[in-house]
């Protein structure tokens, strides 16, 4: 079938070039309209439900909102976790999905479970679902600052709410406006219980004459005038003095009890968690952009700075917008990158081909169908809905040495054909003939090549998400090779390789390489069990440096900022928070190598951000590479970041943004390694946890290790005596509304004031609710108009509770942070599992769990050793396919390990460790080391024929030797072309910098230290296995000839 597509297409050439050229104009198309982010989303497919309970402890919220829903939605269809976290006045529920789930479904579904325990949820608490969007949402920061001291931090946040927030929503990709720090503007009622107890006027009734006293209703219309008026009541609150004038009761006598009358009205900042700093001078108010799952997050930048310079005039005088975070620096940094890498091995390639071939226009064959490849490979990319990413275009970087292997072989044959010929043969059919010899092994090499990636396609969860784009396009770009291969370089080659060709002897360099490697060639002909004695000692002497090898789940991704996520002790004031936010990003600043800092601590007003208010997030953004001093490296600036900023209570942690806060999303571990400690009892499992602190803190590579105190928050616990509180006719329901509402306060309605909407909050004033005591002394007004102390109605005294509530598939929840000095995760979490092992005992009832990255490096782990395997089945059954020799399918495949070896120990001299990407590599390496041995057995296949036809009466082993030498010499120049080719692609891969390059360059390392083994064996170990095969049927063939001619004579 393939002689027959090569043949179809040469005589068809004109339609040929034209379906290249339409495929090159739509592939071109798809290219520009490819979406552009810097790396793949690695989120699960998550649905988050946000449920603001005000004024209520963790322990309230967790026992009335969060496990109720937590436990409905285990039921949910493709449901693989259920995430609960119980905050002060917040729930936050997060389900997680299998890979693959529509999410769009899930919400859908999310939704159905909810509409069965909304009737169990308190009034107050709605459950609302989060934005469609991902842990990668975060695309773009800013701050509001007003240097002139003109506005306050309320009338900054007013314009962020009321007039950024909007506008911005409106833009294409954008899921959600987020909003943190500044001061929301409250109206605060302040009692005074003095008159209340004077007036006889209970606390529920001035809180239904507020809320009552703040609404308009429409009349319906009236017909006046053959013409229609529209009927409404106006009584909306505005302004402090339309609060001031709420009638709350009459006096005796019937006069107006006014609310100013019994409290003050005042405006003030409303209860917050969540305060922003920008470079620690002072506090800004800060806006998130969130863009919705699966949009461009380039273009989506770029909409979002387009809208907020068209906003920037209409800002009051002395705002400004200051940009805190921009990823569209990363995407545009790693894409140049990678753009600019495959523009040099385009010109690399060209360059191989003109020393080697000595003929320009042949080179060009080359440069043609290469990007056509990768164009077409971005075709289908496009209609999968793929990102263009440092991993989508590095699989089109690793591929390119193998995409033009198949051009340079059949260009190079084709110079063979010519020379052998001469000038006066038709070259079309020289073309045919040449396209028929290497078309169909270059072919399944191809094949074979795209198969040995399946693995890839396999993995699942994060490393699946991350490693599928790369795999993909180097799949689709293979597939475009092995087509254009047999159809379009047959016709380009016509065209263009014409003119003077120069024979292979008239170039001095493949001269020289011909008399190199003669001698190995020789040598493994002369002494071929010899060589392979050799051959399997290297491959013995490889357990060395494999075995020294640690393991890790992937490396570190530099995406050219940092992020700074301390955990502070539980308990720490707003005001506290503050100002230790201040000091740190103050001191943070004072690096060089920093350009700005933006910190908050709490949480933003979205869904996405269940950070606690001991949680400091800030955002470094680094000067560009070539403005830190020389020599300092990011682990150098770590380390001396931790020098820097040392408080006691303060555990640092310098880690990734985007990859942290997927992380954080996906298992909430912000760390490499985090165990969970679940239990019924949040004092157990505290105590649990310290205990594991402890012991971890011990083991060798152990930066720094934090266990949550997950009973180390403070409560005043108001207990209500239930029989003392009957006494005066009271129940429990009266107690609790008036600690929710006179000591908590409570927010009654909101004021409407044009487009801008702002809370009512009532309570009692600060001198009576500031301490046990005044606590104990509070008046309660009862209905009879008397006041009655709390303490008399409820016992008052401080305890240990929880400061917030995790669970996880609705048990409680304990974690421990571990950040690493260590590269090598897998030794150092068997370490630790083993110190923890002997050293912890656990109760009855709880469980530990090792989460973090170490749990994906298993499950990658566990996939790849039950696949690999399969994987070589399938590429065994491809080569039998084409050769149809258990043989020589045995003599490529005894090869492959021996490939390996170059590849171990370059990662070995590197210093990297066993990883996910490192084992894609080797994966890749894999393919290539079968293509040369492939292709060198057709040409091995090749010489044994000829010399077979000019001996019909048999080959002697003297024949057989020089067969084989001429064919491995025919096979020098395209096997050192491949090879170079894609070495010189590679190695700056492997060298580079800038975003990406920690996966890339662990990719390309064991391709580069491979094909260097490959080389050598492919003309030492394959010729020796090749002899020793023939050698073996000429000497059975003549024994059967001998025995042939004994048995006629008798």
């Amino acid at each position: 079938m393939i002689n027959a597509i090569l043949e179809w297409s040469v005589r068809n050439r004109t339609m040929v070039l034209t379906l290249a050229v339409l495929l090159a104009a739509w592939s071109f198309y798809a290219v520009r309209n490819t979406p552009v982010d810097a790396i793949p989303d690695l989120s699960d497919v998550q649905v988050i439900i946000k449920t603001h309970y005000p004024g209520q402890a963790p322990q309230v919220v967790e026992d009335q909102v969060t496990y109720p829903l937590t436990t409905a939605l285990l039921s949910v269809p493709g449901a693989t976790s259920v995430r609960g976290y119980s905050y002060f006045g917040d729930s936050y529920v997060y389900v997680l999905f299998e890979d693959g789930t529509d999410l769009y479904w899930a919400r859908s579904r999310v939704l159905e479970s909810l509409s069965q325990v909304e009737g169990v949820l308190p009034a107050e608490a709605r459950p609302v679902l989060g934005p469609d969007a991902t842990g990668v949402g975060w695309i773009y920061q800013y701050a509001l600052v007003d240097r002139s001291g003109r506005h306050d931090l309320a009338e900054l946040r007013s314009i962020q709410d009321w007039f950024l927030k909007f506008e911005l929503q409106t833009v294409p990709g954008v899921a959600e406006i987020a909003t943190v720090g500044g001061m929301v503007r409250q109206y605060q009622i302040v009692l005074d219980v003095s008159r209340m107890r004077a007036y006889g006027l209970p606390l529920d009734r001035i809180v239904r004459a507020v809320r009552d006293g703040n609404q308009e209703v429409g009349g319906s219309v009236i017909e006046l005038a053959e013409a229609e008026y529209m009927i409404r009541g106006t009584g909306y609150l505005r302004s402090i003095a339309d609060i001031e004038k709420i009638p709350v009761g009459l006096t005796g006598q019937g006069t107006p009890i006014l609310l100013r009358d019994v409290a003050s009205v005042r405006l003030g900042p409303q209860m917050r968690r969540g305060i922003a700093d920008l470079d620690g001078e002072g506090e800004v108010v800060g806006g998130i952009v969130v863009m919705r799952w699966g949009e461009n997050a380039r273009s989506t930048i770029a909409a979002v700075q387009q809208r907020l310079d068209e906003l920037k005039p209409s800002l009051p005088p002395g705002v400004e917008i200051v940009v805190t975070y921009d990823r569209s620096n990363l995407i545009d940094r790693a894409v140049s990158t990678l753009n600019m890498k495959l523009l040099q091995e385009l010109a690399m390639v060209l360059l191989v081909c003109v020393v080697f071939l000595g003929h320009i226009r042949s080179g060009l064959v080359a440069v043609i169908a290469l990007p056509l490849g990768v164009l077409a490979a971005y075709s289908v990319v496009y209609f999968q809905g793929i990102n263009a990413n440092i991993m989508s275009l590095g699989g089109i970087a690793i591929a390119i040495g193998v995409m033009v292997d198949a051009a340079i072989v059949m260009v190079e044959n084709l110079h063979k054909h010519i020379e052998e010929a001469g000038p006066d043969a038709d070259r079309w059919e020289l073309v045919l003939a040449s396209s028929r010899e290497v078309g169909k092994p270059i072919f399944f090499s191809l094949l074979i090549t795209t198969v040995s990636f399946l693995p890839v396609f396999t993995l699942e969860a994060q490393e699946g998400r991350l490693f599928a784009p790369l795999a993909y396009t180097k799949t689709y770009a293979m597939a475009a090779a092995a087509i254009l291969a047999v159809t379009l370089v047959p016709v380009l080659m016509g065209f263009l390789v014409r003119g003077r060709i120069r024979t292979e002897r008239d170039n001095p360099l493949n001269r020289a390489l011909m008399n190199v490697f003669g001698y190995p060639v020789r040598l493994a002909l002369r002494f071929p069990r010899s060589i392979l004695l050799l051959a399997l000692l290297l491959v013995v002497a490889t357990a060395w440096p494999w075995q020294r090898l640690g393991a890790e789940f992937m490396p570190e991704l530099d995406e050219g900022d940092l992020f700074y996520m301390p955990t502070t002790l539980p308990g720490i004031s707003a005001g506290k928070a503050a100002e230790l936010l201040q000091q740190t990003d103050r001191l943070i600043r004072t690096v060089p190598e920093v350009e700005r800092v933006f910190g908050k601590v709490g949480r933003a007003e979205t869904a996405t951000d269940p950070a606690p208010l001991t949680m400091i997030e800030t955002m470094i953004r680094l000067k560009p590479r070539n403005e830190w001093r020389p020599g300092l490296t990011l682990a150098d600036l770590k380390r001396e970041l931790d020098e820097v900023v040392n408080f006691p209570g303060l555990t640092n942690s310098w880690v990734m943004p985007i990859k942290t806060r997927i992380d954080m999303l996906a298992t909430g571990i912000k760390t490499p390694v985090g165990i969970k400690i679940a239990g019924p009892d949040l004092a157990v499992i505290q105590e649990i946890g310290q205990n594991i602190e402890a012991v971890v803190r011990t083991v060798p590579g152990t930066r720094t290790v934090y266990s949550e105190r997950v009973s180390g928050g403070r409560y005043i616990d108001i207990t209500t005596d239930r029989a003392a509180a009957a006494r005066y006719g009271m129940d429990v329901a009266d107690i609790q509304r008036v600690v929710a509402t006179a000591i908590g306060g409570m927010t009654l309605t909101q004021t409407i004031e044009g487009l801008e909407r702002y809370p009512v909050n009532i309570r009692y004033p600060r001198d009576l609710r500031d301490s046990v005591e005044n606590l104990r002394e509070l008046p309660v007004i009862i209905d009879s108009g008397a006041a009655v102390p709390l303490g008399e109605l409820a016992r008052i005294a401080i305890s240990d509770g929880p400061p917030m509530i995790k669970s996880e598939n609705a048990r409680p929840n304990g974690w421990v942070y571990v950040d690493l000095d260590s590269d090598d995760l897998r030794d150092y979490v068997e370490r630790a599992r083993a110190a923890v092992s002997a050293n912890v005992e656990l109760p009855v009832g709880y469980s530990i769990a090792w989460s973090g990255q170490y749990e994906y490096w298993l499950r990658a782990a566990e996939r790849l050793r039950l696949l690999v395997p399969f994987t070589l089945l399938i590429i065994v059954i491809l080569l039998a396919m084409n050769f149809r020799s258990l043989a020589e399918v045995l003599i490529i495949l005894g090869s492959l390990p021996l490939a390996l070896i170059g590849g171990v120990w370059l990662v070995y001299l590197l210093g990297y460790n066993m990883s996910v990407t490192v084992g894609v590599g080797f994966i890749g390496l894999a393919g290539l080391a079968v293509e040369i041995g492939v292709v060198m057995l057709v040409y091995l296949n090749a010489a044994y024929l000829r010399i077979s036809e000019k001996n019909p009466d048999g080959v002697s082993l003297g024949d057989l030797h020089e067969a084989i030498f001429a064919g491995v010499q025919r096979r020098i120049r395209p096997i050192l072309m491949t090879v170079i080719a894609t070495m010189v692609g590679l190695t700056p891969i492997m060298l580079g910098g800038g975003a990406g390059s920690e996966v890339m360059r662990r990719i390309a390392a064991p391709m580069v230290g491979g094909l260097t083994s490959a080389l050598l064996l492919a003309v030492t170990v394959i010729p020796a296995l090749y002899l020793i095969w023939r050698s073996r049927q000429i000497t059975t063939a003549r024994s059967e000839a001998k025995a042939g001619e004994g048995g006629n004579a008798i």
